[in-house]
């Protein structure tokens, strides 16, 4: 009997770690300081800085199963998904690492163990061909000589795509950075099944497919295309866990693997579908792991970047059903199954399990609103059309007015053999998309990074000052001997008191002193290992090999200190009052307030924010010893500890408990017991994402300021209403009551006004062709006085045309009436759009009744003297 994928998950594991690999934990769909990627996209993301030299582990040798999305940004195969056989948005990369450890030889021996032993994957040998970079005979020889391959199954691949170094077979991590030629397998599925070996002109068929790629990293590449050697040649590896499944299970498309099979039973019993051979089961299967774990990983749904792609593919999804047949909300019933069949690699989305599922329930129904009267839309234009080729404003107008993506649109086109002209609607949503561009046209130099060939001892938990010694200086970037009074720039130092920014803490401020130089720093952050200390020297000049004092700001430390152990009372008072599907998704801890994001489906009510507050300055009231251990990771979370959202953790941490109140894993300053925090205020609570909300909040001195203010506003108030704090609440009731009285009368002025003004301009009314019109251009009007303005001018005119238009604000408003005896002849909607468009708005409505905004003031006069030839050339 085959092994499910989750067997074969934890094989591969298991494998390298009987190789000496450390197993490390995959890291979160969304990359943390990492400027170049929208998504985690392989499994050496989380490894970069540590290929770049900027980051070191505790081993050279690593494995992981990454979690991996595809759909948005450079790398983007959602179109794709569901209509081939390997295509996914979600997929898990299974990866081995050698960071400076072995190189060639073992990574193709490991390969070839673990595909072909008996007691592994046991594939037939037969079976497997490989590939390698033209030039690399080194691997070659590997291949042919120590494990045997025949000449015909190893293909040289040179530079096939365009350019030197261009090839499949050698990878590079963007334009600059680590690269080197790869050697890649590839299975072969039988002559049965049509298709090439990698090569040749009937390569993109489905019988040779590729099921592991080994990327030998040699070189740095330059923004010149230099080519620098690596100090430390390394190793990186990627299969994909779907792929190997497929084949050991002996099927050939990923979407019949056991995994995807339980899957699509789910979305057929959610969905109610009868055809079991639709695509569209297999989207749905596809798309739930991509949205399920990219919201457990802290994305919501919104209208830009990682949010917008996530929408798309919760609406894509969702349509799918509804093709199916599925005649309520479906999508977030299949979380439960997901989490079943994906064992233990879903142990993060199982804590989230019920966040998720609301997530995705209330994105479903909000699209639902819209979906029917797209679709309908759609079916509408496309019966229409005479060419094969739906025109971009049209799939523009689905986008701005009911949420369509246009692979949503191109969808339900590709069905009816229907193209969609994509450069009209690139031209129409521009604006919209340079939006998006913008979220993720993520860029960077890697050959501009700072790089520190050095470690700083972080000694800032027990002391605040020490000597130490400069081992490298910078100036914008590049590496100096030594800085000059005034000049901008980066020292880094053998030790330091200073804490670099991280998990959520600023860095600290304070000063560098030497015999004959002061150095300000401004800001701490952290290279890899080293501690760079940011600022500006102020006097005399520094050396590398200079001893200083670092000194620390004390104050402002010790506010830092508290607002960051206030933030862990916080979150502990957040999941007791709200409850366990609490999750922090972002944090920010400074020497004046302190601000926290968290998982949350709907804003608290006032009652839950004083309780938090009340249940937070309870704890420091009781003034728990906050205790730090050092211990296992694997220990730390069996105690319960919290991890942190998107931090990286390495296998001894560092606990932070606070009593029997809270136990999470740290690596910031704190008090040393929570009293010394004194006051705990929230000053709001917001929302910033769909399921994800915000608190700030301030302590200590900064929170007696905020009573202070407060009460100070108080009794302004009271003042002004002339009352006291005893009389304040009354005294503003009465005012608000005698507002009211006010208001109604002015209203009442209004409507006898604007009465009266209609009945003025019934006098002015032009005949064209027999019927009654009306232009009018109101002054000192309110645009919510038009509709009945003109309501009563068609009961004063009987039958007739009304367009009448004012200016508010330095904005147009516009309004059409038609009497019933005529909207078959003219239409409201109809008149109005013409006439809106001129003054650089757009509007709709009834055919008897039609509203319209607009920004252009000066265009308005023109605009209006165009209605009587747009009436008669209708009549």
């Amino acid at each position: 009997m085959s092994k499910s994928t989750a067997e074969i998950r934890q094989a591969f594991l298991d494998f390298f770690n009987s190789k000496g690999h450390q197993v490390v934990d995959s890291s979160s769909l969304v990359p943390h300081n990492d400027p170049t990627l929208l998504f985690t996209n392989a499994g050496m993301n989380q490894f970069k800085d540590v290929f770049l030299g900027l980051d070191k582990r505790a081993y050279t040798r690593a494995t992981t199963s990454q979690r991996c999305v595809r759909a948005g940004g450079k790398h983007n195969d959602l179109e794709n998904v569901g209509y081939t056989a390997r295509h996914h948005t979600f997929f898990e990369m299974l990866g081995n690492f050698s960071f400076g450890d072995y190189f060639k030889h073992d990574a193709i021996n490991f390969a070839w163990e673990l595909l072909t032993g008996a007691q592994w994957f046991n594939l037939p040998k037969e079976k497997l061909w490989v590939t390698v970079y033209a030039t690399d005979d080194e691997a070659y020889e590997i291949w042919e000589k120590e494990i045997g391959i025949p000449r015909e199954r190893i293909i040289r691949i040179g530079d096939n795509k365009g350019g030197a170094y261009a090839s499949d077979n050698f990878w590079q991590m963007g334009d600059t950075g680590p690269c080197g030629p790869c050697t890649e397998i590839f299975f072969d599925h039988g002559d049965h099944i049509w298709g090439g070996p990698p090569g040749s002109p009937e390569e993109d068929g489905d019988r040779y497919i590729e099921i592991w790629n080994i990327v030998f990293m040699q070189f740095n590449r330059q923004t010149d295309g230099t080519m620098l050697p690596l100090p430390k040649p390394s190793v990186d590896t990627g299969m994909g866990l779907e792929r190997i499944t497929a084949v050991l299970q002996h099927v050939n498309s990923n979407y019949d693997i056991d995994l995807f099979r339980t899957l699509i039973d789910a979305a057929v019993k959610t969905t109610k579908a009868t055809d079991l051979s639709s695509k569209s089961l297999r989207v749905i299967a596809d798309h739930i792991r991509s949205c399920a774990f990219l919201i457990s990983d802290g994305v919501m749904p919104s209208n830009e970047g990682r949010g917008y792609v996530l929408r798309r593919i919760i609406r894509r999804a969702v349509r799918h059903g509804h093709m199916l047949g599925a005649t309520e909300t479906f999508f977030y019933k299949l979380v439960a199954p997901l989490i079943s069949v994906m064992g233990s690699a879903a142990d993060e989305l199982r804590r989230q399990q019920a966040m998720v599922e609301q997530t995705l329930k209330t994105e479903e129904e909000q699209f639902a609103r819209t979906l029917e009267r797209g679709l309908t839309l759609l079916d509408d234009e496309l019966s229409k059309l005479t060419g094969d080729t739906l025109a971009g404003e049209t799939a523009f107008r689905l986008y701005d007015t009911f949420g369509f993506p246009l692979d949503l649109t191109a969808d339900v086109c590709r069905e009816r053999n229907i193209k969609v002209d994509e450069v009209g609607f690139e031209k129409a949503m521009e604006e919209q998309r340079r939006r998006a561009r913008e979220s993720s046209g993520f860029s960077a130099d890697y050959s501009k990074l700072i790089r520190v060939n050095g470690e700083t001892c972080f000694s800032g938990y027990e002391r605040l000052e020490q000597s130490s010694k400069v081992i490298a200086l910078f100036v914008a970037g590049n590496e100096v001997k030594e800085i000059k009074s005034g000049q901008e720039a980066v020292v880094v130092l053998d030790s330091t008191p200073f804490y670099g920014e991280s998990g959520g803490q600023v860095g600290d401020q304070g000063i560098l002193k030497s015999a004959n130089s002061t150095f300000d720093v401004l800001d701490t952050q952290k290279y890899g290992q080293a501690t760079g200390h940011v600022g500006r020297l102020i006097q005399g000049e520094l050396k590398v090999g200079d001893s200083v004092d670092a000194l620390v700001d004390v104050v402002r430390r010790g506010r830092i200190r508290l607002n960051h152990s206030a933030t862990h009372l916080l979150h502990a008072a957040l999941r007791q009052i709200l409850g366990e599907h609490v999750a922090q998704k972002g944090s920010l801890v400074n020497d004046n307030y302190l601000r926290f994001d968290f998982s949350h489906p709907e804003a608290m009510k006032p009652e839950q924010v004083r309780a938090v507050e009340d249940l937070v300055n309870q704890q420091i009231r009781r003034n728990l010893q906050v205790e730090t251990n050092i211990m296992d990771l694997d220990d730390a979370r069996a105690k319960g500890a919290m991890a942190l959202f998107g931090e990286k953790y390495d296998d001894k941490v560092r606990v932070l408990s606070m009593g029997d109140f809270s136990t999470e894993l740290c690596g910031g300053t704190h008090t040393e017991a929570t009293g010394n925090i004194g006051l705990f205020r929230i000053t709001s609570e917001s929302g910033i994402a769909a399921g994800v909300r915000r608190i700030e909040a301030v302590t200590g001195e900064n929170a007696i300021v905020s009573m202070h203010q407060q009460s100070d506003v108080l009794s302004e108030v009271a003042s002004l209403v002339k009352g006291d704090s005893n009389s304040l609440i009354e005294k503003v009731k009465s005012l608000l009551e005698h507002a009211k009285g006010v208001e109604k009368e002015l209203q009442q002025l209004k409507d006898q006004l604007a009465a009266q003004e209609s009945s003025s301009l019934v006098s002015k009314a032009v005949d064209v062709k027999g019927v009654k019109l009306l232009v009018s251009n109101l002054q000192n009007v309110e645009p919510k006085m038009l509709r009945t303005m003109v309501d009563d001018i068609k009961n004063q005119l009987g039958s007739g045309i009304i367009v009448l238009a004012t200016v508010h604000d330095d904005k147009v408003s516009l309004i059409a009436g038609v009497t019933k005896d005529l909207v078959d002849r003219v239409k409201a909607g109809d008149l109005i759009s013409p006439v809106a468009e001129l003054v650089g708005g757009k509007g709709g409505g009834r055919p008897d009744m039609a509203q319209a905004g607009g920004t252009d003031v000066a265009a308005l006069p023109a605009a209006l003297a165009t209605v009587e030839n747009w009436v008669a050339a209708k009549l």
